[in-house]
C-alpha cells in the first residue's frame, strides 16, 4: 500500500511555492489578456513565403505599430495591436500594407480580422472571474451539504489550487489568457471535484466500517483503494487532450495545453491536496 501521507507537508509546501513563484511573475510581468479581455484589433495574416514573428513585429514596429506577434505557422503570424478602431477591416489593411511594403517579394493576405472595444473586454473580463468564484461557491456549498464542512473546505483548497495553478503557468511562460483558457479552467473544476468526491466517498465510507483504524490509517487505505480508477481516467483524458494539442491547431493549442496542465494538476490536487486539508479540519482527527 502506498504510503500517500507520508510526505504531505512537503507536497503543500511546494505547491505554496508555486503558487509565490506565479504570484511574484504576475506582480512583475502582468497577465498576458487576448484581444478578447483587453481590448483592440487582432488579425491574421498570411504570407506567401515562411517567416517569423520577431521578422513581422520588426516591421511593424518602425512603421510605428505597437503590435504583439505570433506564429501560427511558418506562413501564417497572428498580429495584435491595442489600439481599438470602429474600422477594424482599415486598421487590418494598413497593416497588411506596411508588412508588404516592408517585407517586399512576399505577398501578404489577411485571414481573419477580430475586434473589441477596451470596455467590451473589461466585462468579459470581470464575468470570467465572476463564473470561477460563483463556481467555487456553489461547490463549497454542495460537499458541505453532501458530507461536512471540514471535507468542503478541503475540495475548494484543491479547486483553487488547481485554477490558480493553470493560470500561474500561463503566466510564468508568458503565455495568452483567452477565454478559452477561461473555459479550460472552469472544466477543470467540474472535472477535479468530482475526482475528489470518488475519494471523499471512500474515506466516509471507510470512517464507519474501519473504526479501529486512525484517520491517517483511513485515508490511505481510501486513497489506495479509489487508485486505479483515479489514474485510468485521468490517463484517458490526458491522452485525448494530448491528441488535441498535437493536431487541433493553434486555435485549439491553448484550450488543450490548460486542460492538459488541469487534469495532471487536478489528479494531484485530488490526492495530496484535499484530503490532507481535510484532515487538518477533520472533528474526530
Amino acid at each position: 500500500m502506498i504510503d500517500f501521507l507520508k510526505y504531505r507537508t512537503f507536497n503543500l509546501t511546494i505547491s505554496a511555492l508555486f503558487l509565490v513563484v506565479s504570484g511574484v511573475a504576475l506582480f512583475y510581468r502582468g497577465m498576458n489578456f487576448s484581444v478578447d479581455f483587453e481590448g483592440g484589433t487582432q488579425v491574421l495574416i498570411s504570407f506567401a513565403q515562411p517567416v517569423n514573428s520577431e521578422q513581422v513585429k520588426h516591421v511593424l514596429t518602425t512603421k510605428n505599430f505597437s503590435a504583439i506577434t505570433r506564429e501560427f505557422s511558418s506562413t501564417e503570424v497572428l498580429i495584435r495591436v491595442k489600439e481599438f478602431t470602429g474600422d477594424a477591416r482599415g486598421q487590418a489593411e494598413r497593416i497588411r500594407s506596411a508588412l508588404a511594403e516592408g517585407i517586399p517579394g512576399n505577398e501578404v493576405t489577411i485571414k481573419a480580422v477580430d475586434s473589441v472595444g477596451p470596455a467590451a473586454g473589461s466585462n468579459l473580463r470581470q464575468n470570467s472571474l465572476y463564473a470561477m468564484l460563483i463556481g467555487l461557491v456553489l461547490m463549497l456549498l454542495y460537499v458541505a451539504m453532501r458530507f461536512e464542512f471540514s471535507f468542503a473546505v478541503g475540495a475548494v483548497a484543491s479547486l483553487l489550487h488547481d485554477a490558480l495553478t493553470i493560470v500561474g503557468a500561463f503566466i510564468l511562460f508568458g503565455l495568452e489568457i483567452s477565454p478559452n483558457v477561461i473555459v479550460a479552467v472552469l472544466t477543470i473544476l467540474g472535472y477535479s471535484i468530482n475526482d475528489t468526491i470518488v475519494i471523499y466517498t471512500r474515506i466516509r465510507e471507510n470512517l464507519h466500517k474501519l473504526k479501529g483504524n486512525s484517520l491517517y490509517e483511513v485515508v490511505n487505505i481510501s486513497t489506495n483503494q479509489t487508485l486505479t480508477r483515479t489514474v485510468l481516467t485521468s490517463l484517458a483524458t490526458a491522452l485525448t487532450v494530448f491528441t488535441f494539442l498535437l493536431l487541433g491547431g493553434e486555435s485549439l493549442r491553448d484550450l488543450s495545453l490548460a486542460l492538459l496542465i488541469g487534469i495532471v494538476v487536478g489528479t494531484y490536487s485530488s490526492i495530496y491536496i484535499a484530503s490532507p486539508i481535510m484532515m487538518m479540519l477533520h472533528r474526530g482527527a
